[in-house]
């Protein structure tokens, strides 16, 4: 997998500044890369704020570009700079075509946008293209409602950039449990150009969580997390209501709030469960895999990376999932409850405390997801390593044909 230069180059580019979800992933992708090429490097371009607070291996490194945040009528605006959107995408797209250009990568792996934020990928797209670097379109299993997605990408006119740009689009997923693109118009040339990979298995836990983190029970425990937690505040009331309202749960509860929750609400719960014996809470762990490992539980709202954690560790899960502004995790739920995967509990906005207590306390009793077979269910990394050889040893050849022919 070695190019003419000696080594390979992979560009990553994730276009979220709020949540967590498109950064472990992508994390995770570049992880499993250079463990598997010891030729490779990578590069992750993304607008994370808080990016700098994960680790990454050796030949990992990011391209901080400036954060956006999406505002409640579904505009993006700057996330601390004085720009309007607009200056805002234009320096990012800048720095995306100039990190693309100088890196001149082997491949090139966009996540989830197909033109990036407003189009920002695009000149990119277009200039890798003409050097024949492969495209690769990332997308998870749930994108979301179908009669919802179309109109999306109608909107944003991608199917030219699918059809003539993108070499493979990769389903970090498994067609038995959801098609993304299962309802879209698709052309056959894009369709064959689809490839499932399963999901991303995540990497037993190599270190502990920070001093101020360990985990603070001597007996089992469950894992409470809302992600990002941006959107996780209903999740965390209610399972602190069920702890209020039932002193004798037999297990404790560890509760990370994520980064992205209002301060404000952060520390409106810490007080509740200060006044709790059997809850402790902290604000964000970034190596959460040792929390996860040790629970016998998992809570959560069931985004991507959470629903990759709980198969990878084999936990019995219960997922409040979302439904605005996506039912993406509603139905990547609910089609995991009907395999026998996990456990749902819908929140019907009433949130009766007594029903989070019956859930919580059947919980480690549970099913866990090895209980069922499901071929292929966490092969993810394996096939995307492979995928990305043989992508990346094509465009060697190429390399030195045109060399070979000056």
């Amino acid at each position: 997998m070695i190019s003419e230069r000696g080594h390979q180059r992979a560009l990553i580019y994730s276009h979220d500044s709020f949540g967590l979800g498109h950064l472990r992933r992508c994390r995770a992708i570049a992880h499993a890369l250079v463990d598997q090429n010891p030729d490779m490097s990578v590069i992750i371009l993304s607008g994370s704020p808080i990016i700098g607070n994960f680790d990454f291996r050796r030949r990992v490194d990011f391209v901080r570009v400036p954060g956006v945040i999406k505002l409640r009528n579904g505009d993006y605006t700057s996330y601390s700079l004085d720009l309007d959107i607009e200056e805002t995408v234009a320096l990012r797209a800048s720095i995306i075509k100039h990190t693309a250009e100088i890196f001149d990568p082997d491949i090139f792996i966009v996540d989830k946008e197909p033109l990036g934020l407003r189009g920002e990928v695009a000149e990119t797209l277009e200039m890798l293209k003409e050097r024949g670097t492969p495209l690769v379109l990332g997308l998870r299993d749930v994108m979301d409602e179908p009669s919802l997605l179309a109109p999306e990408w109608k909107r944003k006119n991608v199917m030219p950039a699918l059809e003539n740009l993108y070499d493979e689009i990769w389903v970090y997923g498994l067609p038995q449990i959801c098609d993304p693109l299962a309802e879209i118009d698709l052309t056959p040339q894009v369709r064959r150009k689809m490839v499932f990979t399963g999901y991303l298995e995540r990497e037993d836990a190599r270190g502990a969580p920070t001093a101020d983190h360990a985990i603070p029970f001597d007996r089992p425990y469950l894992l409470v997390t809302p992600g990002g937690g941006g959107d996780g505040e209903a999740l965390v009331d209610w399972v602190l209501r069920a702890y209020e309202t039932d002193a004798t749960a037999p297990y404790p509860a560890l509760l990370v709030f994520g980064p992205f929750m209002q301060q404000e609400k952060q520390a409106e719960f810490a007080r509740r469960a200060a006044a709790l014996k059997l809850v402790e809470a902290i604000t964000f762990e970034a190596n959460i895999e040792p929390l996860i490992q040790g629970a016998a539980g998992i809570v959560a709202m069931g985004g991507y990376n959470t629903f990759c954690e709980i198969l990878s560790f084999d936990k019995p899960a219960l997922v409040v999932p979302r439904t605005v502004p996506r039912m993406e995790q509603y139905i990547r739920a609910d089609r995991a409850q009907e395999l026998g995967l996990l456990r749902m509990l819908v929140d019907d906005g009433v949130r009766r405390a007594q029903d989070m207590a019956t859930a919580l306390r059947h919980l480690p009793q549970q099913n866990r997801p090895s209980d069922v077979v499901v071929p292929g269910l966490l092969d993810g990394l394996p096939n995307v390593n492979r995928l990305a050889r043989r992508l990346s040893d094509r465009r060697g050849k190429s390399i030195a044909a045109v060399a070979e022919s000056g």
